[in-house]
């Protein structure tokens, strides 16, 4: 494989695939798998053989819920597992009852396995999560890559906490537990800059090297072979840090402190402008959770910001290495890693998600799908669109119009297993173009997978009468009939007076079309989803140019 990859479709199917992911071909994963936290905790925990148990799937937007596939997989993880995972989600079944916790956690166990599997000997895994759910997790983890593998429980600041969290303390942090396969793995330290509190405590001195600090140079335990006076300065109880021939060189250097009275302690002098800043360590305060007003914000509910998969990335990774997120969400995990020059793999259960990443791929480095990377799991011909369509008619939609870059009105980001009817019935998506410098119009969107008929033309021109839009776009997957071309003719033309040319005001376009490479006849669009921002390859050489997995 050449090219950096896209997968439409579930990531237990994906990754079981041989095919697509061999043994040990990832260096790094991050994901932060859907948990809908904000829920009651209770509901969560509740029997789903009591009465109100359908209520409650219903009412809990991720695809964890208690049935027959969770059923069926944990019997598969029992039987056939691992047998400390065996051990573990049976235990944990005893543990929280049969329940949509329970389905979470026997998903998320069969997901795991195959990670580890697919990840390097050298490899590491992140996997962001809140304390819902963390402290279960992690027993999982444990099972999967091992205890003495466990080497960090991140704490990530992510809001400054609820004033209504009346019968708790205000929950204000995520957890991202790092896991390695082996001993043997990458990390690259950072370090963090000295706050103006730090330096004004400590790096009080100053002579012609520079501002330092003083550094008890005492042990903190006994080291009686430590024990030595030095220039008439007695030892410490426990003894120095340091031996006789490493003190003597760091006097000879002039990085001693001596204290004007014998009984005082001797202390090293450590030079500011010789440090690299505050080593890293596992609690993050200083990366910023995304707001409205953040201009790297796309919408996306669950969005994460750059910085901090930046930092994932940089820490655990090294240029070329290969990052898979089997959550991708809206794509932060990939965009950092383009832009860090890693090679990527990125998995996700809806259309929505594949168009908002490859949107944001375009608008930030340029990059286009085939030349630059592969989609796979999408309908490469009308055969495969039909067939999505008659799978899932949201998925479908979702998908159909990411062809011509329509943002969903059917359906959001913030629902995007579930299909809902807009404020504005008979419009599945919108783009919006400007007029005059300043004016927003409209191109109104409709999709139909079904037959289609003449009336079906009319109704549109309704609604794009009603909305006093500037164009309506009618795309289906079966032909028009002669009947529908004629009445979307009738409709007339939409006269642009930016760009001084007629657009017709209703035009039909069928799957085929858009796959023979046709698109809206209209004005050039500046918005559809919030564009990303643009950005540079920290590396001259760009990650698309390498090859995905070496034999």
């Amino acid at each position: 494989m050449s090219q950096n990859q896209l997968y439409y479709g579930d990531n237990l199917e994906i990754l079981r695939n041989r095919d697509y992911f061999p043994n040990e071909c990832v260096d790094l994963i991050y994901l932060d798998p859907p948990f809908n936290s904000n829920r009651n905790y209770n509901v969560l925990f509740k029997e789903e053989s009591g009465t109100d148990s359908v209520a409650q799937i219903t009412a809990f937007e991720d695809t964890w819920h208690w049935g027959i596939e969770a059923e069926r997989t944990y019997v598969d993880l029992v039987e056939n597992g691992p047998e400390r995972v065996s051990a573990a989600i049976s235990a944990l079944r005893i543990l929280v009852g049969t329940n949509q916790m329970l389905a979470y956690l026997v998903m998320m166990s069969a997901r795991l396995v195959e990670l580890h599997r697919v990840l390097k000997s050298t490899g590491s895994l992140y996997l962001h999560c809140d304390p819902t759910a963390g402290h279960y997790l992690k027993i999982l983890l444990d099972a999967i890559f091992g205890a003495q593998n466990f080497k960090n429980e991140i704490i990530w600041k992510r809001s400054y906490g609820h004033g209504d969290s009346t019968k708790s303390i205000g929950r204000a942090h995520d957890i991202i537990f790092f896991y390695t396969k082996t001993n043997r793995y990458t990390l690259n330290r950072f370090y963090h800059t000295h706050s103006e509190q730090y330096l004004k405590r400590f790096f009080k001195y100053i002579d012609e090297r520079g501002v330092y600090k003083l550094e008890n140079l005492t042990s903190p335990s006994p080291r009686p072979n430590l024990v030595y006076s030095y220039k008439g300065y007695p030892s410490p109880k426990k003894g120095w840090r340091v031996s006789l021939e490493k003190m003597t060189q760091l006097d000879q250097d002039n990085r001693l402190h001596f204290p004007t009275k014998k009984d005082g302690r001797i202390m090293k002098k450590v030079y500011l402008h010789e440090l690299e800043g505050q080593p890293m360590t596992d609690v993050w305060t200083d990366i910023t959770p995304l707001s409205a007003h953040h201009s790297e914000r796309l919408g996306y509910p669950t969005q994460k910001p750059v910085a901090l998969l930046e930092r994932i990335i940089a820490a655990s990774s090294n240029p070329g290495d290969v990052i898979l997120d089997p959550f991708c969400g809206c794509g932060t995990t990939i965009a950092a890693s383009q832009k860090l020059g890693r090679r990527w793999i990125g998995i996700d259960i809806t259309h929505l998600s594949i168009a908002l990443q490859k949107y944001r791929l375009q608008d930030q480095f340029n990059l286009r799908q085939n030349s630059d990377y592969q989609v796979i799991g999408e309908p490469q011909d009308v055969s495969g669109a039909r067939q999505l369509a008659l799978e899932d008619r949201y998925q479908f939609q979702w998908w159909a119009l990411s062809l011509i870059r329509a943002k969903p009105l059917g359906g959001s980001s913030e629902t995007p297993r579930k299909g809902k009817k807009g404020s504005d019935q008979g419009i599945d998506g919108v783009i919006t173009f400007i007029e005059n410098g300043a004016k927003s119009r409209r191109v109104i969107v409709q999709v139909k997978s079904g037959k289609v008929k003449s009336g079906d033309i009319r109704d549109l021109i309704g609604v794009l009468d009603r909305e006093k839009a500037a164009i309506g776009v009618f795309i289906t997957l079966e032909n028009p009939t002669k009947d529908m071309i004629t009445t979307a003719s009738a409709a007339g033309f939409y006269r642009s007076e930016t760009w001084q040319r007629d657009y017709a005001r209703l035009q039909i376009l069928t799957i085929g079309d858009l796959f023979g490479g046709k698109t809206v006849d209209m004005p050039p669009s500046v918005t559809t989803f919030k564009r990303a921002e643009v950005m540079n390859l920290d590396i001259t050489q760009g990650p698309q140019t390498l090859k995905l997995f070496s034999n």
